[in-house]
């Protein structure tokens, strides 16, 4: 099969820049002198995690309990669900622990308290807030030592270490920005294991790092482990950041123009929000929300036309394609896109060689309750 024989709009991945990125990943915490748990939020996909597994990954990183359950019910036995404790849920989060190890992120006494009357084992990271200002605890107060005490004075559980987000790198506006996060994130995380050792804990493990704190940091000194996740597809703003280059970017749309009037300066595809999702791009002006290839191979954008506008299934693009005309979309933020799809569309070169399937569900049937 070949591109112009698949429907639009169509998820592509290209396998030769996606296992070039997981090499590339796996070579740069070995230099580092970390372990690899990879996010597999922005892929979602059993094959893609497996590949990452072989490369040398200790385990992976997942964002739901239905990622969780998925892969775990496919065999991968080490699994950290890197989202803050949801205490409605641990029926579900047992049934998980009880198919893998399982670590879980606590910031809180409640969170803790919550997991105190589970029957089960608990492998538990304290999160721990490194600049980013999402969740976690404050390294510096007493607040920290206060749950990681009420962690070790529970007999299921387990003290896993801390653990951090540095995801306002993503917000970097130099190179040499998103260092210094990347560098205070570690600082950080290595003065408060500093500080609970002294109080009597054992810390494990510390867990940082994103995609963009991995391409810039220079030392990982004191830290143990890194979660990054979309340098395995990497995306418009990646590059922008300084991540990589368009010729890293292995997920693209495949659209189809549907609409092109004589003498409009625009033309519409068939790939909207649902598509390419509404994510900003990583600058104002002008206004992006997908650029188009010229040239995939070469990594060449089109110079004057990208996706300017995107409502549920219509995409706006400056630059009157004619009807009929194929155009491959480089998204802003390929982890939101490809969860709008459900199966990749494996290709090398203009052969379509495969398709994998997405696990982008929400939740698993068997917790639903029947009416």
């Amino acid at each position: 099969m070949r591109l112009d024989d698949l429907p639009t709009p169509a998820l592509l991945l290209d396998v030769d820049v996606l296992e070039a990125n997981l090499r590339r990943m796996a070579d740069r915490t070995r230099e580092l002198g970390v372990t690899l748990r990879p996010h597999i939020k922005t892929h979602k996909c059993i094959e893609i995690a497996e590949r990452q597994l072989a490369l040398g990954a200790t385990g992976i990183t997942v964002s739901t309990l239905y990622e969780a359950s998925v892969f775990a019910d496919h065999g991968f036995g080490d699994i950290t669900w890197a989202f803050p404790l949801i205490p409605s849920r641990i029926a579900e989060l047992e049934a998980v622990c009880k198919k893998a190890r399982t670590g879980v992120v606590v910031d809180s006494l409640p969170a803790v308290e919550a997991l105190s009357g589970s029957r089960f084992p608990a492998r538990v990271w304290l999160k721990v807030d490194c600049g980013y200002h999402r969740a976690g605890v404050d390294p510096a107060g007493p607040y920290a030592e206060t749950v990681v005490r009420a962690i070790a004075e529970e007999p299921q559980m387990e003290f896993a270490g801390i653990l951090s987000h540095s995801g306002h790198a993503y917000s970097g506006r130099s190179t040499a920005e998103i260092e210094a996060i990347s560098e205070e994130e570690r600082r950080v995380m290595t003065t408060l294991a500093d500080r609970l050792r002294r109080a009597g804990f054992e810390v494990p493990d510390i867990s940082v790092g994103s995609t963009p704190s991995m391409a810039q940091v220079k030392s990982l000194k004191g830290v143990t482990e890194v979660r990054p996740g979309n340098y395995a597809f990497y995306d418009r703003a990646q590059v922008a950041l300084g991540s990589c280059s368009y010729r890293d970017c292995a997920a693209t749309v495949l659209a189809t123009v549907v609409s092109s009037q004589p003498g409009a300066a625009h033309c519409v595809i068939d790939a909207g929000a649902l598509a390419l999702s509404k994510d900003p791009g990583p600058d104002a002006e002008p206004c992006s929300m997908g650029e188009i290839y010229e040239e995939y191979a070469s990594g060449r954008l089109a110079a004057d036309a990208r996706v300017i506008s995107l409502s549920q299934e219509h995409g706006i693009v400056v630059g009157p394609y004619p009807v009929g005309t194929r155009l491959r979309v480089l998204p802003n933020h390929s982890c939101l896109t490809v969860a709008n799809f459900d199966t990749y569309w494996l290709v090398r070169g203009t052969e379509v060689i495969g398709c994998w399937r997405i696990w982008s569900g929400r939740e698993r049937a068997a917790a639903i309750p029947e009416n």
